[in-house]
């Protein structure tokens, strides 16, 4: 272990916001913290991430760990206690005075705040919990934060600092107490749970005080999500599915987020290294099922099941229950309801609810579709209009599926070209510390004060 007895901020930040860039249980904020007029940063529905939010702009946070020292020895973690990497921690004062700085640079709308255990859980969670009190109540940052909540910390612990934070989230880490078991072994699913129930349990209090008393503090307004490790352990896309599902309805989780696991240890435990690379299209697969779960009303056990427990890559989920269930094939787009509408590939939420609407002045064709944004490339196999389909075709599996992959599916460049570079705020700038002049009764730059 490398240990640097002086460190400057701008060495810490280096090394802690490159060590964050794994984690990515982070999103749009959901959540409507306003500016009361006493302090800065406001926190709008739109969300605080580097991300799109909902009105189409790019947003950003500033993304750290508190420290990457763990007294964890995780075999998936580069930060893990056996690992020969240069440790660093910041000070709640540290913390703040970047997320300010920063804020005030226009450079970020918000903070996500993750950490290593140091010392202990109790002992982490109290400096992440100083470090937002500090930033709520001397610097008056009223801005979006979602920090890490720390599995064994005190109950006590969680909920002061649930009462600071809009977003919560505790990482299950793998998707099952063997798979935890074998490459965490330090860690348990108990303690991962525990705090996920004590924070819903707390929103919904929380909730019931708001209504009697207006002006009762918030917990958790953005409610709490988690992430999984994806390919680390041998766990299917049917037992991963199940996980989720059962965590959203038992925990009422937000998002659940897949990491795909990242060869950064060499250990025998682990998956051989591949030329292959992490499984980004495994992940983007997990994330539309998700997506599949959350808004168009499928459960897993419909997606996949034990004799087919894994997504075909090459297609999206939809279309790969579409093409096991041809029997309710095709659908007459001015007649289903809603909810069957929603399950025709190439039919998303937004265009279904136009079709029930629309359909209510006159009939619709093919061409009424495709202005009402239905992808008709992946449609047209599963739909007619009138009682007639776009073209002659066979509702036939191996036929629509040639056909499917010959017109292809896209991917996001993010699958197509992996990169885990962490977000750099001078990337575009071309910066260098000798152009800042302090000017008088202006802040200092903040390579002047983080150098």
């Amino acid at each position: 272990m490398r240990i640097t007895e002086s460190m400057s901020i701008a060495q810490k930040l280096n090394i802690l916001s490159d060590a964050a860039k794994y984690d990515v249980a982070c999103t749009s904020s959901g959540t409507d913290r306003q500016n009361d007029g006493t302090g800065i940063g406001n926190c709008v529905k739109a969300g605080i991430c580097h991300s799109f939010s909902a009105d189409g702009r790019c947003i950003s946070l500033l993304k750290i760990l508190f420290t990457n020292e763990c007294i964890y020895d995780c075999k998936y973690c580069i930060n893990r206690s056996s690992n020969d990497v240069q440790r660093a921690s910041f000070t709640p004062d540290e913390v703040c005075n970047l997320t300010i700085e920063f804020y005030r640079r226009n450079y970020i709308e918000g903070l996500f705040l993750s950490s290593g255990v140091w010392k202990s859980p109790n002992f982490t969670m109290e400096m992440l919990y100083q470090t937002l009190f500090k930033l709520r109540t001397e610097y008056r940052f009223q801005g979006y934060i979602h920090v890490k909540a720390i599995p064994g910390a005190s109950p006590e612990l969680i909920q002061k600092v649930g009462f600071l934070a809009d977003r919560m989230s505790i990482n299950l880490e793998l998707p099952t107490a063997d798979g935890l078991k074998k490459l965490a072994p330090h860690k348990n699913r108990k303690n991962i749970l525990t705090p996920m129930r004590l924070v819903q349990n707390g929103m919904a209090e929380n909730k019931q005080e708001i209504v009697a008393y207006r002006n009762a503090p918030r917990f958790v307004p953005a409610g709490q999500s988690t992430q999984m490790i994806i390919g680390a352990t041998p766990e299917n896309d049917f037992q991963i599915l199940n996980v989720a599902e059962a965590l959203y309805k038992k925990f009422e989780l937000k998002r659940v987020f897949y990491s795909a696991f990242i060869h950064v240890n060499e250990d025998s435990n682990l998956p051989a290294r591949t030329d292959a690379g992490p499984p980004l299209l495994r992940e983007h697969r997990l994330y539309q099922a998700d997506w599949l779960l959350r808004y168009y009303g499928f459960e897993a056990k419909e997606l996949l099941s034990e004799k087919n427990p894994n997504f075909n890559v090459l297609i999206d989920p939809k279309c790969n229950w579409a093409l096991e269930h041809l029997e309710v094939f095709p659908v007459e787009v001015n007649r289903a309801d809603y909810y069957t509408l929603l399950r025709v590939p190439g039919i998303g939420y937004k265009s279904a609810s136009r079709i029930v609407k629309a359909r209510r002045m006159g009939v619709l064709d093919f061409h009424d579709l495709k202005k009402m944004g239905v992808v008709l490339k992946r449609a047209l196999y599963f739909i007619t209009c009138s009682g007639k389909m776009m073209y002659p075709t066979k509702i036939e599996q191996d036929y629509i599926l040639r056909n499917l992959l010959s017109v292809g599916d896209k991917v996001p460049i993010s699958v197509r070209e992996m990169s885990y570079k962490q977000l750099s705020l001078f990337d575009d700038m071309n910066f260098r510390q000798e152009q800042f002049v302090v000017q008088p009764g202006k802040s200092a730059p903040i390579e002047q004060w983080i150098g």
